[in-house]
């Protein structure tokens, strides 16, 4: 098979994924539009739900816009600059090129001296070296988002029974940053730290939820302007949302439990042809050689495994819920 033969042929498959997810996710266009229509419809709504969502959104866009998405469209060492700094690790630039070019070489060029064709050598590399760290970057940053989530609700109610004995919002603040172990209390100090030195109390939460971007942050962030806008008691407002972030959390817990046994399967499904292959590569080498030097193979290998890995995306995220 010519080398032009098997470009045509990933040409090919790129396209079918790409119709895929368009027929999934629909054109950029229709998805601005729909977003239009609806802000059409809430600003002309006359019922009384739509009115409060409508000033829920409009309390929502005064605000700033968010700095990551910024950085993310602008530029994209500052978009990983930010996903390095959300682990809360001292990890630079820096040391992730050299990790992500030192995997890249180094299991590039294991593979080719296994195996001899560079073909197999190249997307392996790069396989391993971009997507090694970035797997375990978000990793660490999962973990670090669910520690803040599991403690958040803690800190709101202290901050709650600050305010209740008459403690300013900043002072409250500072209690929650020194009381609270781990990330919680590190992002709470993040943030009267920077109201020491000058800055106004909402841009300094708009950093902070720009930084963890998460939905119970950002509630937290709402509540407080809302609060600014038309008054009200803010200890009640926050013990209301410490109380639905609980019960947010428990929530999430229980569709976890019943989910994991289909997340498992997925998981075994899908891990299960690339174990096999690799366990049978290891104890008869000479069996599958031929994926490694024959034309038609490598394409046949690469597009059954592009598919497989299809296939588990997708019942992963049939399984995957969101709250």
């Amino acid at each position: 098979m010519q080398f032009a033969q098997i470009i045509f042929i990933a040409i090919g498959m790129l396209l079918v994924i790409g119709v895929a997810f368009y027929a999934l996710y629909g054109s950029p266009g229709s998805r601005q539009q729909a977003k239009r229509l609806q802000q059409i419809r809430y600003r002309h709504s006359q019922s009384a739900a739509s009115k409060v969502e409508a000033q829920l959104k409009k309390a929502v866009a005064a605000r700033k816009p968010r700095q990551h998405t910024a950085a993310g469209s602008d530029s994209k060492i500052a978009a990983l600059a930010l996903r390095l700094h959300r682990t809360g690790r001292n990890w630079t630039l820096q040391n992730y090129m050299y990790v992500s070019g030192g995997l890249f070489l180094f299991v590039a060029v294991a593979v080719l001296i296994k195996t001899g064709s560079i073909m197999f050598a190249l997307p392996a590399g790069a396989i391993v070296g971009l997507g090694g760290p970035h797997f375990v970057v978000s990793r660490q940053i999962t973990k670090r988002l669910k520690a803040f989530n599991a403690r958040f609700p803690d800190g709101i109610d202290l901050l709650v029974r600050g305010l209740r004995s008459g403690l300013p919002v900043t002072e409250t603040l500072g209690v929650v940053s020194s009381e609270i172990p781990g990330p919680v209390g590190e992002e709470f100090k993040a943030i009267v730290d920077r109201v020491k030195v000058g800055k106004t109390l909402d841009d300094s939460l708009q950093e902070t939820a720009d930084r963890l971007d998460i939905p119970e942050f950002k509630f937290f962030c709402i509540s407080l302007a809302i609060q600014r806008e038309t008054g009200g008691n803010l200890a009640e407002t926050l013990a209301n949302l410490g109380e639905v972030l609980r019960k947010r959390m428990q929530m999430k817990l229980k569709i976890k439990a019943m989910s994991s046994e289909a997340k498992a399967s997925a998981y075994i499904v899908g891990a299960l042809p690339f174990l096999v292959f690799t366990i049978v590569y290891m104890l008869n080498p000479a069996y599958l050689n031929g994926f490694f030097t024959d034309d038609r193979l490598i394409v046949a290998g690469l597009f059954g495994a592009v598919w497989m890995s299809i296939g588990a995306f997708v019942m992963f995220k049939m399984v995957n819920f969101e709250i």
